[in-house]
């Protein structure tokens, strides 16, 4: 899970600054995130279904292996649309790796340790991202677009020599017959999905000109890469501590810090004039969505059926990447009319509408999804609304 995260954080930074190189407009580097995103929308969905269905492992490892071959299509040095579709590849490849590894880790815990035991491989995904961050300005300075894409495209491979050794993983109990649109509505949980979206659609929006924005501000790519990775070392320890944290008081009051923290983070890149004020916005940036992410999904796992957590994981993220193909476009179009911090200031209106969607957001029907993890034990509260 970390090295591909690694791969996939590092590609993201560099396939902007690729982009940037061949001289594409804001719209298509915006177009770039979008791409990304809508594959992101897909592997979520469609490996979170299969994962209810098949075993998972085959999954997990068709997933790793999809994912480097978008990253080595990049090694090509192709054009900005092929660019693109590559980028699309490894984001569909990293949503579906994701969607199953929760999927099997939430229906093997309890509402007691459900948090606690997401918090691990969410970390790990964290510290994936991070150092992807750290090793994508060094690598581009070393070795150029070529060879930084070739390098990052054996990362992945190191991910799938290790789980190949791994015993099966059985797939979901049986597919329910109800739709998960349907459950998210009888549960109470459509507006945490909306929430969500909205969220996304104003982080991505940001994100998708956050590096053009700090080499506009003359920052160097070895700093960049840096003042990224502060995010995800951030989210390392956030969400080790908010997974014990929503074990401890609940679900809600986690992930609504989170969706509430989200609105500040645009605020703070657009009023940042050099490296300290990026800084600070990417350590909120970590706090936010460590503490929101880990109590969506927390909160997901105690409500959903076992039987559809793979297919409701997958969903819940291909929410959050379905408002991440709209949000670069609107800032693109913004970015054009308004500046880059013009269209930071809107995407922070965006992401506030987000946290009124999740206010709403009580769910009902608690359900105890005990499962046979044991790696962490103790009593929880009884509502973990």
């Amino acid at each position: 899970m970390a090295s591909s995260y690694t791969a996939g954080s590092a590609m993201g930074m560099l396939l902007q600054l690729y982009l940037k190189y061949l001289g594409a407009p804001h719209i298509l580097i915006a177009m770039g995130t979008s791409a990304r995103s809508l594959g992101s929308v897909l592997g979520g969905l469609v490996m979170g279904r299969l994962s209810d269905r098949f075993p998972r492992k085959p999954l997990l490892l068709s997933a790793m292996g999809l994912g480097v071959i978008g990253i080595a299509g990049l090694a090509l040095l192709p054009p900005a649309f092929l660019a693109i579709g590559a980028g699309f590849v490894r984001a569909f490849a990293g949503a579906g790796l994701a969607a199953v590894s929760m999927a099997l880790i939430s229906g093997l815990s309890s509402t007691r340790n459900r948090g606690r035991n997401l918090s691990y491989i969410t970390a790990s995904r964290s510290a994936g991202l991070m150092l992807g961050k750290l090793a994508a300005g060094a690598l581009l300075g070393w070795l150029g677009f070529r060879g930084s894409f070739s390098v990052l495209a054996l990362l992945p491979l190191l991910g799938l020599i290790v789980l190949i050794p791994l015993p099966s993983a059985g797939a979901g109990r049986g597919l329910a017959q109800r739709a998960g649109f349907r459950i998210l509505l009888e549960s109470g949980l459509l507006p945490l999905f909306v929430g969500a979206l909205l969220r996304q659609m104003g982080t991505t929006g940001f994100f998708a000109f956050i590096y053009v924005y700090m080499a506009d501000l003359g920052i160097s790519p070895g700093a960049m890469g840096i003042l990224a990775a502060l995010n995800h070392a951030v989210q390392v320890v956030g969400m080790i501590l908010f997974g014990r944290i929503s074990d401890a008081i609940g679900r809600r009051a986690v992930f609504l810090t989170g969706f509430g923290l989200s609105v500040l983070v645009p605020l703070v890149f657009a009023f940042s004039r050099g490296p300290l004020g990026i800084g600070l916005g990417f350590a909120l940036l970590g706090i936010a969505f460590s503490s929101l992410y880990i109590g969506s999904t927390a909160h997901l796992g105690d409500r959903v059926p076992i039987e559809r957590q793979g297919e409701i994981m997958g969903l819940f993220d291909s929410s959050r990447a379905l408002g991440g193909m709209f949000g670069p476009l609107i800032a693109g179009i913004l970015a054009g009319s308004f500046g880059l911090r013009g269209a930071f200031l809107a995407m922070a209106g965006v992401s506030a509408l987000g946290f009124c969607s999740v206010l709403l957001c009580r769910g009902h029907g608690r359900r105890e999804n005990t499962g046979s993890f044991k790696a962490s034990r103790g009593p929880g509260p009884q509502d973990r609304g």
